[in-house]
Order: structure tokens, then C-alpha cells, then sequence
């Protein structure tokens, strides 16, 4: 009871703070925040919103994002919709401006948003996040469980129970492809029904009978990929039939000529190049580790944090997911999750170079944990980014880490993870590898060591300048969350610090 009120007790401090419930108009979260829509931003108090005790920070992109934490956002959530929906019901009124004020400040907020995230590449990757950020939670669940029955099998334990246990973890797998037609479909616009349903050809075992190309196809080729590709053109042929389909018959005409088409495209073409697309992924990934393992993991793990600032980091998504429909487990996030070994380093030498800080450490105290689970949001936009250098050295950390786990995978020591989403110790299990689970979990803990000890060393000597010492070891009286999320330049000089939701650091 008391944990309930504590999450009802946040979700109260926050509602006034963005507006209260007329300001809202939308309400979603992922693992680590709070994601609301807003009627006007100029309504939010930023500052105050950063001292609430739960909030780690503030990021505005294309919704306004308060980070709690994994866990935390799951609990605030439900609790901060229902004082909205009581806000609403209670009849408060929506604030009011003149249409001078709100055309002016709808002019500034989207010249502002249009300039740093509106860019077609970007808006692309973003919908493909979207559609594979919701199936998170399954691939997590499905795979420990995956983990823990090849632990079970190996042992030789509970045998009457592994077959149970080994068809939870493959369930989702095998119908993966179906519901990433089915976000697909509704992120470009469609009917998602019908984006699932188009998708679901490609896992249907009767393709096995079909002849295509002189081939005879297998339920499943084509994989994610070719789920993704079947779902958007039933999406653009959805939006052709509604425009010329007349109306009285477009209940009858609209699905049929969407499946029908879409389908015998996805069987007689996408699901053959999606396929061949999916094996080159595969082999390439393999080839890469196999032949420059150590130098390409340390430019993996080097390189991983500004592909987040960028926001690019979405389109390493679906090649995860591709690898783990093919291999059981992508061997790519335990190499990229040495990006947050490198903070958790950087942050424990910033701790202990700045000792007058009183409210940098304080939030270096708080966000370590988080950190040390693989969060990474708190660490990066509440203390190495702001300060600049330190962000730099802790890429280096991560860069080392990911060289280690690289350097092993080009030996012949295969580490990888079963699910996307957790990293750092969260990892653990979901590790799996092709030398057993021991050796799996012994290579990932070594890199996760490599990155903390090379980004805490290259943090504490080369991560200050005289100048930066001399502005930040100064006493100050502790504030939560001062630091996080200001806007201060990034260490590219470009000013650009629009946060992005970071995968895996």
C-alpha cells in the first residue's frame, strides 16, 4: 500500500507541473519514462518538474518525456492517467490564450522541433523504432525464459517441465513476424488487422508448398524484414483501394483486394528477397566478429553513444531482431553495451574529481545504480554530456569494453544476448552464447570490468581541463537533477542536445 501511494504521490506532484489534466492530451511510457502530449509546452515548469524526487530528468522531443526509471514509469503511469481522467471529469478547463500567443509559440515550437529531429531519415528510423520498441517486453520475457530452460536442459533438471518452458520462449518467435506487421501497418497508417494478416503469410507452414523462383519457400523466410515490407505495401494498397473503391462496397472490396495483393506480392517476391536480405545481415554480422573482432568491437562500443545522441541507433533495431530470428541471439548488444560500462567508469571519476560538488555527486549517487543496470539516460544527460570531456572519455570506456567482448568473438568465443532492451548487469540473463553459459557470462563480465576501469582512467586524467575544474569543483548546494537535461553544449560543439531514448547503454 505504501509503495502505491508513493507512485500516486509522484504522479500527483507531476500533473500541475506540466499543466494539469486539460494540458494532456496524450499519455504513454517506455521502459524508462513518462511520455505526454501536450496542449502548450509553455504551461510545464521545467525546473520544478526536475526537483521531484522520483524525476531523473526532463527531455523534450516529439512528446514531452519525464525519465523515472525503469520500474518506477511502469507504477506512475496508470496512477497519473487515472488523476487525468479524474481531472477531466471534474470539468477543469483547458487553459485559454489568444490566438496571437498560441500562433506564435505553435510557430516557435515547431520551427525548433522541425529543425533538430524533422529530418526524413530521422522520422523514418523513428517509425521503425516504434514499431519494434512494443515488442520489447516479450522478446525480454521470452527469452530469460529461453535462458533459463537451455540451463535447465544442460543440467539435466525438471526435464518433465523443459518442453513447457522451451514452447513460452519460442512461442512469440515463431509468430514475431505477425506482430510486427500489425505495428507496422498502424505507425504508416493502415489497418493494422491487415497489416498482421499479410504477415502472417510469411510464418503460415503451408508456403512450403509453393513454388516461387524455382524454389520452394519455407515458412518464415524473409523473417521480420519481410513482415515489415508486406505490412507497408498493404498499407499503400489500403490507401489506393479507399480512394477508388466506392464506398457502399468498401467493406467487401478494401480487405479482400489489400490481402490478395499484398500477399501474392510477399510470397512471389518479398518473401525471396527479404530472405536473401536477412541471411546477408546474418553472415555479415558473423564475418565481421569472426575477422576483425577486436577492431570492430571497439568501434562498436566507441561509437554506440553518439549514434544515440544522433538518434541512429534505431536502425541497428531491426538487424537484433533479424539476427535473433536466425541465431536465437544477437551478438551485437553485448559489444554496444559496453557504451554503458564506459559511463558507469566515467561517472565514478567525475565523483571523485569533483569532492566539493555536492549536486553532481548527489546525482551521480542516485543515477550509479540505474546506470550499473544498464540505464543509461540519467548518467549521460545528468552529468557526462553536460560536462562535455567526460562524455568523450566515456566512449572511449566503452570503446575498450566492446574491443574485449570483440577480440573473444574473433577467437571463436560467440557472446551474445537472447532479447533487445536491457543491458549492463540486466544482461546477464539473457546472455547466451556458442561455448556454453559459463564462458558467455565470464567474457561479458570481463568487458563490462574493461569499460568501467577504461572509462573511469581515461575520465579521471584526461576528462578535465583546468578551466572545467575550476567551474564545477566548487561547493554548491545539492539540487536534483540540475545538471540533467539543460540544453548546455554538446562536446561536438554543435549545441544540438536534443536527448534520444538510448537502447542498450
Amino acid at each position: 500500500m505504501a509503495t502505491e501511494d508513493k507512485n500516486r504521490a509522484t504522479a500527483a506532484a507531476i500533473l500541475p507541473l506540466v499543466g494539469g489534466a486539460a494540458n494532456v492530451s496524450s499519455i504513454a511510457h517506455c521502459m524508462t519514462r513518462l511520455r505526454l502530449g501536450l496542449h502548450d509546452r509553455s504551461l510545464v515548469d521545467d525546473e520544478a518538474l526536475k526537483a521531484v524526487p522520483a524525476v531523473m530528468g526532463v527531455v523534450e522531443d516529439d512528446t514531452y518525456q519525464i525519465v523515472l526509471g525503469p520500474g518506477t514509469v511502469a507504477r506512475v503511469t496508470p496512477e497519473f492517467e487515472q488523476l487525468v481522467e479524474d481531472g477531466r471529469a471534474s470539468g477543469t478547463p483547458a487553459p485559454t490564450h489568444t490566438a496571437e500567443e498560441l500562433a506564435d509559440k505553435g510557430a516557435a515550437l515547431k520551427a525548433q522541433r522541425k529543425t533538430k529531429n524533422a529530418t526524413p531519415f530521422k522520422l523514418f528510423l523513428r517509425k521503425i523504432a516504434n514499431i519494434f520498441v512494443p515488442l520489447i517486453p516479450a522478446l525480454i520475457g521470452c527469452g530469460i525464459i529461453a535462458g533459463l530452460n537451455g540451463l535447465l536442459v544442460n543440467l539435466g533438471w525438471l526435464t518433465s517441465v523443459t518442453p513447457a518452458l522451451a514452447a513460452m520462449a519460442s512461442g512469440f518467435m515463431a509468430l514475431i513476424a505477425v506482430f510486427v506487421g500489425y505495428n507496422t501497418a498502424k505507425e504508416f497508417g493502415g489497418t493494422p488487422i491487415l497489416g498482421g494478416a499479410v504477415a502472417a503469410i510469411i510464418v503460415f507452414p503451408g508456403v512450403a508448398n509453393i513454388d516461387a523462383f524455382g524454389q520452394t519457400l519455407s515458412p518464415g523466410q524473409g523473417g521480420v524484414l519481410g513482415a515489415l515490407g508486406a505490412a507497408v505495401l498493404a498499407v499503400y494498397v489500403e490507401k489506393w483501394c479507399r480512394r477508388w473503391v466506392p464506398e457502399a462496397l468498401d467493406v467487401l472490396v478494401t480487405p479482400t483486394l489489400t490481402v490478395l495483393i499484398s500477399g501474392l506480392v510477399t510470397i512471389f517476391g518479398l518473401m525471396y528477397v527479404a530472405g536473401e536480405v536477412s541471411s546477408a545481415i546474418g553472415t555479415f554480422a558473423d564475418w565481421l566478429l569472426s575477422t576483425g573482432g577486436a577492431g570492430a568491437g571497439f568501434l562498436l562500443g566507441g561509437f554506440f553513444l553518439p549514434l544515440v545522441m544522433l538518434g541512429l541507433h534505431q536502425a541497428l533495431i531491426p538487424i537484433h531482431t533479424t539476427l535473433i530470428e536466425q541465431q536465437g541471439f544477437t551478438v551485437l548488444l553485448p559489444i554496444l553495451a559496453m557504451a554503458g560500462a564506459g559511463q558507469v567508469g566515467a561517472a565514478a571519476a567525475v565523483y571523485l574529481r569533483l569532492p566539493r560538488n555536492e549536486s553532481i555527486r548527489k546525482t551521480i549517487r542516485s543515477a550509479m545504480p540505474a546506470g550499473l543496470l544498464g540505464v543509461g539516460e540519467p548518467l549521460i544527460y545528468g552529468v557526462s554530456l553536460p560536462l562535455g570531456r567526460p562524455f568523450v572519455t566515456a566512449c572511449v570506456g566503452g570503446a575498450f569494453g566492446g574491443g574485449f567482448v570483440g577480440l573473444f568473438n574473433q577467437l571463436g568465443d560467440s557472446v551474445g544476448s537472447t532479447a533487445i532492451g536491457p543491458s549492463g548487469w540486466a544482461l546477464f540473463p539473457l546472455l547466451d552464447g556458442n561455448h556454453g553459459l559459463g564462458s558467455t557470462i565470464a567474457i561479458y563480465a570481463g568487458g563490462l570490468l574493461v569499460g568501467y576501469v577504461a572509462g573511469f582512467v581515461a575520465t579521471y586524467f584526461f576528462g578535465f581541463s583546468k578551466a572545467l575544474l575550476a567551474e564545477f569543483n566548487v561547493s554548491q548546494e545539492p539540487a536534483a537533477s540540475t545538471v540533467a537535461a539543460t540544453g548546455p553544449a554538446s562536446p561536438s560543439g554543435s549545441g544540438d542536445t536534443q536527448p534520444k531514448e538510448p537502447a542498450g547503454v
